[in-house]
């Protein structure tokens, strides 16, 4: 059979590290993004080591800059002629506001601009390997989430759950529109729901949600448990050429009523253009 390739982010931990390595025993070549080299290198190596035989490659960026992802498309471009799977995995939880390199709120930024910047960037890639597969990683988060337009980052009250929340809602919103600007070109785009899992994604987070999550860590399910849907997301055949959706435990589930806003997804998807100082993809 002819290689296939897997590109998933925010790998080196968690959810991430499951995914990649669920993909490497379903004999995909996994390429892993994240944002430490050393980190990334072990990651692969414990991969490696599952899957005798596998094929993994790493590759170094922090996607909370958009240079830093231009950078990585590009390499995996080089790297690679083909891409079947993309997984949008990267993320975080913040206890205090900060901008980015770009002047944009940093949960926004890294949890649901990276997504869509990364996406558009090996639309190209992908579409040449189709039947292909864009894979959200959202969360149920999203249903308690708002677009607040005229102040993004919540800057003048900043709440970690809140802008949390916002960029989970983005992720569905970008996610159904990108599926409608792929109908017919064999690359499907979902989003999801891992589940509420202890994984790293809120080591970076301080104050009182910092320390809640800490209490409850221990009773929460396994990194493994979360990578199930996203990988059967990027491999069952049962879902190819299923798009636009949003998943939990493996099965399809109405979004919230915003997530299902036609109108919202296409504000947001503008919006987020914007942000990013891209222009619509031809289709």
């Amino acid at each position: 059979m002819p290689e296939r390739i897997a590109l998933v982010t925010g790998a080196t931990s968690g959810i991430g590290t499951e995914t990649a390595l669920g993909l490497a025993r379903a004999g995909f070549r996994v390429g892993l993004v994240g944002r430490d080299a050393d980190r990334t290198g072990r990651a692969a190596a414990r991969i490696r080591e599952a899957v005798p035989g596998a094929v993994i490659d790493g590759f170094v960026a922090d996607l909370a800059s958009q240079a830093e992802i231009r950078r990585l498309a590009a390499e995996v471009r080089t790297r690679y002629v083909r891409l079947h799977v993309l997984v949008n995995n990267a993320g975080a939880i913040f206890d205090r506001y900060a901008a980015t390199v770009d002047g944009i709120e940093r949960t926004w930024a890294l949890d649901h601009l990276a997504y869509l910047q990364l996406s558009l960037e090996l639309l190209d890639l992908l579409k040449a390997s189709a039947p292909a597969r864009i894979v959200s990683v959202a969360s149920t988060a999203h249903r308690r989430g708002r677009i607040a337009f005229d102040d993004i980052g919540h800057a003048r009250d900043y709440s970690a759950i809140t802008v949390y929340s916002q960029a989970k809602l983005g992720n569905v919103l970008f996610s159904a529109a990108l599926a409608r600007r792929l109908a017919g070109s064999g690359v499907s785009s979902n989003a999801l729901h891992p589940g509420v899992i202890a994984s790293g994604f809120a080591s970076g987070t301080g104050g009182w949600f910092g320390f809640g999550w800490g209490l409850i860590r221990p009773f929460l399910s396994k990194p493994e448990d979360g990578a199930r849907t996203s990988i059967h997301l990027a491999t069952a055949p049962e879902v190819e050429g299923v798009t636009g959706l949003y998943f939990d435990r493996c099965k399809p589930v109405a979004p919230s009523s915003r997530g299902r806003d036609e109108a919202l997804q296409e504000r947001v998807w503008a919006f987020s253009l914007k942000q990013l100082g891209l222009t619509e993809p031809s289709r």
